[in-house]
């Protein structure tokens, strides 16, 4: 990790840093040295028992809408910002869709405020992939073919938090970069009714129950493993031809649900198999798949955890917090 010791020393602020991303992130950066790294998270769908146990590392339970713990957070100078902080899934802004646009839209406004007033180094946004290429986007997913016709809420303030972003850098000068996520997986995210496929996978195999797939399992989707997310994020946050761009992170390859879902089975030894169920009505695309020449150029972005691997290391730390995890789970 060498190639990151810019961050020796720093004050980072990453909002959502209880999450799967957000805790991976903030330890690696609190491995680096940095000074402190700010956790914000008001824990409404993530636990504190997934923060990591640093010195380094600050913990502050609290709202991106809450302006007296957006003034305390950044009455700390950080020099880098990470904003995590989203109203998480697609299905959960269809059921939610004010909450959706009060977090996603008003909260990315007000952590860009203070963000400019306070003249950080760099905004690195956790923008969606997933969410701002449409049916009328060409596979794989080039960043410069984004579309304005989509399916859910969360699409739609997703790519509202870009906009938002290049506004920031437009007017004020603000060094942002966009990052686009493709379906991220790994050790951190705990299941649950809105969390991704994955993590939910692993709970009910091994709780002993057949793995609902909605649709037909050839559907396709993009598993990137959540460390190289974090190393993609530690590039954007100190490569200066990072600045003012939108950049996938993705593992540049596809997977199928179906075999996805025999491989967590598999791992787990569970015999209960598959359930087939009724496609989603907003889950219109059925395949996924990232272009990620931009990040390998920009960032020097190698995708370096195969798609069995990363299965394992999550289920080996599913084995590892099952109590906790256990207590945790809500759907």
């Amino acid at each position: 990790m060498s190639q990151f010791n810019e961050y020796q020393g720093k004050v980072v602020l990453v909002t959502g840093g209880a999450g799967c991303v957000g805790s991976n992130l903030s330890r690696k950066i609190a491995e680096l040295d940095a000074e402190k790294v700010i956790i914000l998270d008001n824990l409404s769908s993530a636990y504190e028992w997934n923060i990591a146990d640093f010195d380094n590392i600050e913990f502050i339970k609290g709202d991106i809408l809450d302006d007296g713990v957006l003034k305390r957070v950044f009455k700390e100078k950080p020099s880098h910002v990470f904003h995590l902080a989203a109203h998480f899934a697609n299905q959960n802004s269809v059921d939610n869709p004010e909450h959706d646009l009060m977090v996603n839209g008003i909260g990315i406004l007000k952590v860009l405020q203070y963000a400019q007033l306070t003249g950080v180094e760099r905004f690195v946004y956790s923008s969606s992939g997933c969410g701002v290429y449409g049916l009328d986007s060409k596979m794989p997913f080039e960043e410069h073919d984004v579309s304005i016709s989509l399916h859910t809420p969360y699409q739609v303030t997703k790519l509202l938090g870009e906009l938002y972003t290049n506004y920031f850098h437009n007017l004020y000068d603000i060094p942002i970069v966009n990052a686009r996520f493709f379906n991220v997986f790994g050790p951190g995210e705990v299941p649950g009714k809105y969390r991704n496929v994955i993590p939910n996978f692993f709970y009910w195999s091994m709780t002993n129950h057949a793995l609902p797939i909605t649709g037909d399992g050839s559907e396709t989707r993009d598993w990137t493993f959540v460390g190289d997310i974090v190393d993609g994020l530690l590039a954007m946050g100190i490569k200066q031809e990072a600045i003012g761009e939108a950049i996938n992170l993705g593992s540049g390859k596809d997977h199928k649900v179906i075999d996805m879902a025999n491989k967590v089975n598999s791992l787990t030894g569970n015999k209960e198999g598959i359930a087939y169920m009724a496609r989603r009505d907003w889950d219109a695309k059925t395949k996924l798949l990232s272009s990620i020449e931009k990040a390998e150029d920009i960032l020097d972005y190698k995708p370096s955890v195969s798609f069995d691997d990363g299965l394992k290391q999550t289920y080996n730390w599913f084995v590892d917090n099952w109590n906790d995890i256990e207590d945790s789970v809500e759907f």
